[in-house]
């Protein structure tokens, strides 16, 4: 999540520039016209040198406050073009504002999915571009900047086992990485996925967490612990713990192993640390080359 702060801060001042160049409404004006195009349409749709605009093909309410967004290619049989991990930047409009908001939001369809690409959209109290967002309809576009690396590139079969730790909406990037190892049938990766949420209504894509246990036996289990659970909650209370991921069996005996982590900055602080001070991981026996925080 801080990685993508700071890369956030770059794009917003890149984008600055450029709008003081040549004029952001002129660009975002001509990839509208152009984007459906008959004629010479790419394979894939990222990475494109000035971005592009898509439309909304629909909107989907997840839960309270997150929605799916889906947006529709210009050819339907092109693919993203993005790498397995990898974000999109894009530029949200606020009613009223001369500039844009630039936010990275991580793809949650898989790869191969050719027509269309998916966003998951938590909506934040005075968040301005998630509520920009939320407030598109069907036929909208938005405009998307050229994709960046979550900074680190997946080598199948790697590691024989590895840990995906997860908190409220940094289930995204988690989401994609087990996608995409899950989907290749030359991976053999075995996932354990920790999930860490305020309530229930928080645990994101349950049903695609348990399509994976279902699909790929042995080789993928999700696990959910909530702060504030309902009554009757069928998930364990608490937080991602030390004592939790001792019961889960995550641990760092294997060196052939690595774990991933995303989530909110506090989260992120009690299992990797700060500074010189050494988190939950260190204590489980993960040195820092075996994490790695989106």
């Amino acid at each position: 999540m801080s990685t993508l702060y700071l890369l956030r801060t770059r794009q917003q001042r890149a984008l600055a520039l450029a709008v003081s160049g040549v004029g952001i409404w002129a660009v975002t004006s001509y990839f509208t016209r152009n984007a459906f195009a008959d004629d010479g349409e790419p394979a894939t749709v990222f990475p494109s040198k000035f971005g592009t605009s898509l439309r909304l093909e629909s909107s989907e309410s997840v839960n309270h406050n997150t929605k799916r967004l889906r947006f529709e290619f210009p050819n339907p049989n092109a693919r993203s073009g993005l790498s397995l991990t990898s974000t999109v930047f894009v530029a949200a409009w606020p009613k009223g504002k001369w500039f844009p908001v630039i936010r990275p939001y991580t793809p949650v369809s898989s790869l191969d999915q050719s027509g269309s690409i998916d966003l998951m959209v938590k909506k934040y109290p005075n968040g301005k571009a998630s509520t920009y967002l939320h407030s598109l309809t069907p036929g909208d576009s938005l405009y998307f900047l050229t994709p960046i690396s979550l900074g680190y590139r997946w080598t199948p079969n790697q590691y024989r086992t590895i840990t995906l730790i997860a908190g409220g909406a940094g289930i995204t990037p988690i989401y994609q990485l087990a996608q995409g190892i899950l989907y290749n049938p030359e991976d053999k990766t075995k996932i354990t996925l920790v999930f860490g949420v305020n309530s229930d209504a928080d645990v994101l894509m349950r049903k695609e967490f348990r399509d994976f246990e279902e699909r790929f036996p042995g080789r993928f289990k999700a696990v959910y612990t909530v702060s504030n659970p309902a009554d009757g909650s069928p998930f364990r209370k608490g937080y991602v713990t030390k004592e939790l991921l001792e019961e889960v069996g995550v641990g760092a005996e294997n060196k052939e192993t690595k774990v991933f982590v995303c989530g909110p900055p506090a989260m992120e602080k009690a299992l990797v640390g700060a500074r010189r001070q050494g988190g939950i991981l260190e204590q489980l026996g993960y040195r820092k080359d075996q994490i790695h925080t989106f």
